[in-house]
């Protein structure tokens, strides 16, 4: 009882910090949408243990084995289920403004030699804030929100789905030097692609576009790729 009077207790006293954080001048409604937040995580969780089986969470807890170590934005229209619908062990995530790598550079290092994902994968996507504001003037923005917005090399002033493919490309570039040996001996393949959830680059709203394989940028022969990419998976699909 006594355990359930404090956990009660500390629920509300968090509640009451976060409305608190969330709406300084004592309005209701904070509270609320705090509270009504908290029980979607809880149902939505609900359902996803529902959904499997303990197998599948005897399996997880067994160790990771991610086939590809993905590099993306920390913007909240990004998530995993626009690029994979089983990403539990499959992909290590690693998430930051401007999906680049020299802001987190421990956790790709860590997915690449320690986890060893023979893929290394970086993900921009459209509209991108990150992209705005290296594009332009950012010297309001206070000291650790400019030391990432510094590592971000584009042209200002372009637009906004130019300086994201420019950014992936910087970021394939950077990481085929840094893990050059990997990549010579076919250890790793990096690429980079675009979530184009606005369609920016014609191809369809929400496509996943590849835009480079360990540097390689010229359409026709990435057009090959996945050619040979989806061949690959049909057949596997079929063994």
């Amino acid at each position: 009882m006594f355990k359930k009077q404090m956990a009660a207790t500390l629920a509300a006293m968090f509640l009451s910090a976060s409305a608190f954080a969330l709406d300084p001048h004592g309005h209701g409604d904070s509270q609320s949408q705090v509270a009504a937040f908290v029980n979607h995580l809880t149902v939505d969780n609900a359902s996803y243990i529902a959904a499997k089986n303990p197998a599948f969470f005897a399996e997880l807890s067994k160790g990771q084995h991610p086939k590809a170590t993905v590099v993306t934005c920390s913007d909240s229209r990004v998530h995993t289920k626009a690029i994979s619908t089983t990403p539990e062990d499959e992909l290590f995530m690693v998430r930051d403004i401007g999906n680049q790598m020299s802001t987190a550079e421990g956790s790709v290092e860590y997915g690449v030699h320690h986890l060893h994902t023979p893929i290394l994968l970086f993900i921009g996507h459209s509209r991108c804030g990150a992209i705005n504001a290296a594009g332009g003037d950012y010297s309001k923005e206070s000291a650790p929100i400019k030391r990432e917005l510094d590592t971000i090399s584009i042209p200002k002033g372009g637009e906004n789905i130019d300086g994201v493919k420019i950014n992936v490309n910087n970021q394939v570039a950077a990481a085929s030097k840094k893990f050059a040996e990997e990549v010579k001996e076919g250890h790793l393949t990096v690429i980079g692609a675009v979530f184009d959830f606005a369609d920016d680059m014609k191809k369809g709203a929400g496509k996943l576009n590849i835009i480079n394989v360990n540097g390689e940028t010229d359409p026709a022969k990435l057009r090959n790729l996945n050619e040979l990419a989806a061949k690959a998976e049909h057949e596997h699909a079929h063994h």
